[in-house]
């Protein structure tokens, strides 16, 4: 692994890349982020050695490398799941990448099913905490102590910073906000209603099938993360509903304007 993501590194130097901010997972919800990158290289997955390639309808796959505002900022166009067949060293490898490139500050988006009677359809709620359901760790196995040690500090996943200068933000844009524990599971399957309330009953308020894995890879390598999920289904007890891919997209595209802004104000005030 060490040597694959020296390779991949080295690789994107020579293309341009330079010491980035800001790690972006443009994942559902911060879709048109890319709108407000001043780009200056788009790298197909395809191109980069060692890359997998998104097999999901509606992810891209691409690297971006650009500047929003006074920050430079490197950006995934499309993320990698479990559930799509990876092994779980390839769905966390480009965060290990971002931070050999450079990057200190990671933000991750996701849709996720929401559990907790308060949020609706089309909410965005700020990730505070995780609770990890996914069938393999992706610090399983032997530790290399280049990229982190073996026991890793878990205690503030997301930063407690990071989410008070966003909710300040999302006050001046008066955008509503909520802040939540993200619940991972393997998926693809959506959650069965009785799935939904035990996701609830343990302490959750949304569910999904990535992030938790990018997250943890990021803090076994020192960086700071900040989350943000998209309500885009509901498991409410007496509210479960049927459940799409499509019907997630739809909800996502709504919402990307609104997350998209608030992401992008906050890395430009952030670099002022």
């Amino acid at each position: 692994m060490w040597n694959k993501v020296q390779e991949t590194v080295k690789y994107l130097k020579n293309r341009g890349i330079t010491r980035p901010d800001y790690g972006i997972i443009l994942g559902t919800g911060l879709g048109n982020l890319v709108e407000k990158i001043d780009i200056d290289l788009a790298i197909p997955y395809a191109d980069i050695p060692h890359f997998p390639v998104s097999t999901v309808a509606g992810h891209s796959g691409e690297l971006i490398f650009g500047s929003i505002g006074g920050s430079k900022v490197i950006a995934m166009r499309g993320r990698f799941h479990y559930y799509e067949g990876w092994r779980m060293e390839e769905v966390v490898f480009p965060v290990r990448v971002m931070k050999y490139l450079g990057v200190e500050k990671m933000i991750v988006s996701n849709a996720a099913g929401g559990v907790n009677p308060n949020f609706k359809v089309g909410d965005i709620m700020l990730i505070t905490d995780h609770i990890n359901f996914l069938p393999e760790h992706p610090l399983r196995g032997e530790n290399d102590e280049r990229f982190g040690p073996r026991f890793v500090d878990m205690h503030e996943p997301y930063s407690l910073q990071m989410i008070a200068d966003m909710e300040a933000v999302a006050a001046r844009l008066s955008v509503s906000v909520h802040k939540g524990v993200y619940f991972g599971l393997q998926g693809p399957t959506f959650e069965t209603p009785a799935e939904y309330r035990m996701v609830y009953r343990m302490g959750a308020d949304a569910v999904g099938m990535s992030t938790v894995p990018e997250v943890i890879t990021a803090k076994h390598m020192g960086m700071t993360c900040f989350g943000v999920s998209v309500i885009t289904d509901l498991g409410i007890e007496g509210q479960v509903e049927v459940a799409s891919h499509e019907e997630v997209q739809k909800v996502a595209r709504k919402a990307e304007k609104v997350v998209g802004k608030l992401v992008e104000t906050f890395i430009r005030e952030a670099s002022l």
